[in-house]
């Protein structure tokens, strides 16, 4: 089973009392999806603007939820397989009841007031991701109750993977292997590029029935870019007729999430033989892949990684080709914090988790690029594996 478990759960709880004690905070309340899941280790079912959701962590105590009556039986599910991190919950509901009423949306300020009277956090000082909104409202019914922002220690929470982690990634990083090896089966002039996307998602999903059996598996992309258009990282708006041409390159992004976790594998392929300049892009764009990769060592600056894929890049004459920064955290998301990693120069710890994707965009030509997901270490270890020099990348 790839279900993050007990130890997971208290290596995080940990580091969020860590934090408690070094800002001086009783409790730390988490109301965005994905820093809930975090802390629950429950798949949010709800978006939190439309359906509020509550986490607190008391520095003493045990953790409570407030959840949306649509997550009613999720939850349950979630309770009778052991997943959740927290079994006390109560639910508000989004429409009147005849009988066994409880609260409804209206009276969410007055229920969390409520509930953090009886966790005996009335007058605690509670670390927030932002202090409005409508924990700010339920706070203004507490009078001795203090919100402290805390976004960027909450962040750090989410830098450093348990060895757990590493290693569902590590397992979800096989799968995005897989996949990759699917597509070089797939590639072939004429063929629709959305038909064959949607064709490697479903075999990803038949792959990770078995690899992953009865678990949270979301196919957050199979999405390729061929030729011409592929020098705009996210397609030029025009995916619906587009067709896989002799002489295109293409770029292709495998992202999937297992369990809460997300592990990026993004390859350059060629359809038909490069002509020399594609050749020398794609060179220039696995040298700093390469580069990106072997940077992230425990110690070195964050902005490492980027300096040296940047380098490689001038080195190689094609800097003005290049258009975003060499990658960002992973983890709970897949654009995980940090996400200035070019710009952020404290020291890489180890267990950390990035990806590695510089890029070169040539209008009229297209991109090159190679993604790999990497954890930090005194040797950085590549979960991602897929074969990405160019004769396994070029399909005759």
């Amino acid at each position: 089973m790839a279900f993050l478990g007990t130890a997971v759960r208290s290596y995080r709880h940990g580091l969020m009392r860590d934090l408690m004690d070094r800002e001086g905070l009783d409790a730390l309340a988490f109301t965005s999806g994905d820093f809930f899941q975090f802390a629950t280790n429950f798949h949010t079912d709800v978006l939190p603007w439309e359906r509020p959701i509550l986490c607190v962590v008391p520095r003493d105590g045990e953790p409570f939820v407030v959840l949306n009556e649509l997550s009613t039986n999720h939850w349950r599910y979630a309770a009778g397989d052991q997943r959740l991190w927290v079994t006390d919950a109560i639910t508000y509901a989004e429409h009147p009841r005849l009988a066994a009423r409880v609260p409804v949306l209206a009276q969410w300020p007055e229920m969390v007031a409520d509930r953090l009277r009886a966790a005996g956090l009335s007058r605690a000082r509670i670390g927030v991701e932002a202090a409005g909104g409508p924990l700010g409202r339920a706070a203004s019914l507490l009078p001795k109750l203090v919100l402290e922002p805390v976004l960027s220690g909450m962040r750090a929470l989410r830098w450093v993977k348990h060895p757990d982690e590493i290693g569902l990634m590590r397992d979800i990083a096989g799968l995005t292997d897989w996949v990759q090896d699917r597509y070089r089966e797939a590639i072939r002039p004429g063929r629709l590029v959305m038909e064959m996307d949607m064709a490697m998602a479903v075999r990803l999903v038949e792959e990770a029935a078995v690899r992953f059996p009865a678990q949270h598996v979301e196919v957050m992309r199979c999405w390729t870019l061929s030729g011409p258009p592929s020098a705009a990282p996210h397609g030029d708006g025009k995916s619906s007729s587009a067709r896989i041409e002799t002489g295109h390159g293409l770029v292709n992004i495998v992202v999937v999430r297992v369990n809460g976790l997300v592990v990026e594998n993004e390859r350059t392929w060629f359809c038909g033989p490069p002509s020399p300049r594609q050749a020398a892009l794609f060179a220039a764009a696995s040298g700093a892949n390469e580069a990106a990769c072997a940077a992230a060592v425990t110690g070195a600056p964050v902005s490492a990684i980027d300096a040296a894929a940047q380098a490689v890049i001038e080195q190689a004459g094609f800097a003005e080709h290049i258009l975003h920064r060499t990658g960002h955290g992973m983890g709970t998301l897949g654009h995980e914090f940090p996400e200035d990693m070019a710009f952020n120069h404290r020291p890489l710890l180890e267990r950390e988790v990035y990806s590695a994707e510089p890029g070169l965009y040539v209008f009229g030509l297209g991109g090159f690029r190679h993604d790999d997901t990497v954890v930090v270490g005194a040797m950085p270890e590549v979960l991602t594996q897929a074969p990405k020099d160019l004769r396994s990348q070029t399909i005759t």
